[in-house]
């Protein structure tokens, strides 16, 4: 599949119209290296660190609070509507479930999966999906899914993928899009009528960027967030055009971006190479924002 790519020099956005939400590098919590965020029920901002605590954000970004902690290492996260936050834990090898009325966790997932990296909540079926990034330098399987209510699963899509990370849906469309790290490419994944996985469909491939994390905008773009170098892409809906969407090329104000989240015209960045969480306009008609310096 040929893309038409844009150069650093004509990204859609300018590099104003994000900034720093939050700099947690002498918070306490320390927001160190995240990896993980999600905006939550509360309208706050979540985000996982090196230390598996579990933190959020609240909007103006003036505040942290350490809801809860793994004790290993946060991922990815995703929450099923107002009643829980699951997060991927790499120490633990496991996914974990807050429940967000008592602020109680407990593991969710058994042993099992090598490295689950993001979850994604299917509310319409009730189930889970956890990518599994297998192992670094080695394709594997793959895509497990569990029964939201009792935890019970297991492996769903067993075809090898080349670190498997960030996943998405779009809605009106049955498919699971995945990111391959390492490809670097993203790869739908079709489900069927019963519940089962289809085979696999390449969405994009031959991407400017090693993709991690990913989300549909509300036209239907698939934003990627890029661990290297310091870029989000922009996909169309059918895959076949990629651009730039912004860049730091001094890997400050975005510093190996992995997961991203959308809260209307505002996206929000994991900076997994530091200790902050930015955000950027995504309407491209608003005035600059630059309220924090890196």
């Amino acid at each position: 599949m040929a893309f038409r790519f844009a150069s650093a020099e004509t990204t859609i956005l300018a590099l104003e119209q994000a900034e720093i939400l939050f700099d947690g590098i002498f918070s306490d919590p320390k927001l160190s290296h995240p990896e993980g965020v999600a905006v939550g029920p509360d309208g706050w901002v979540w985000a996982g660190n090196q230390d598996g605590d579990v933190c959020r954000i609240s909007p103006d970004g003036r505040h942290i609070e350490r809801v809860a902690t793994t004790g290993g290492f946060a991922l990815g996260l995703a929450f099923d509507g107002a009643r829980a936050l699951f997060i991927c834990d790499l120490k633990h090898a496991a996914v974990f479930r807050l429940d967000l009325s008592t602020r109680t966790l407990s593991r969710f997932t058994q042993p099992g999966i090598a490295i689950p990296n993001f979850p994604l909540v299917d509310a319409a079926r009730g189930r889970l999906f956890v990518s599994d990034s297998y192992a670094s330098g080695a394709t594997g399987p793959g895509i497990w899914a569990y029964d939201l209510k009792t935890g019970d699963g297991g492996l769903w899509f067993d075809g090898a993928l080349n670190f498997a990370n960030g996943l998405a849906m779009r809605d009106g469309d049955d498919a699971i899009f995945v990111c391959e790290t390492f490809a670097p490419a993203i790869t739908r994944i079709p489900i069927l009528p019963d519940g089962s996985a289809g085979a696999p469909e390449a969405f994009a491939r031959n991407l400017p960027g090693l993709p991690d994390g990913i989300a549909f905008d509300a036209a239907g773009n698939l934003v990627v967030g890029c661990y290297e170098p310091s870029r989000l892409l922009r996909l169309s809906p059918d895959g076949s055009d990629c651009k730039v969407l912004i860049e730091d090329a001094s890997a400050h104000l975005f510093c190996h971006p992995t997961n991203i989240a959308f809260a209307g015209d505002l996206l929000y960045t994991a900076n997994l190479g530091r200790w902050h969480i930015s955000q950027v306009a995504m309407d491209i008609g608003a005035p600059p924002l630059w309220r924090a310096s890196a």
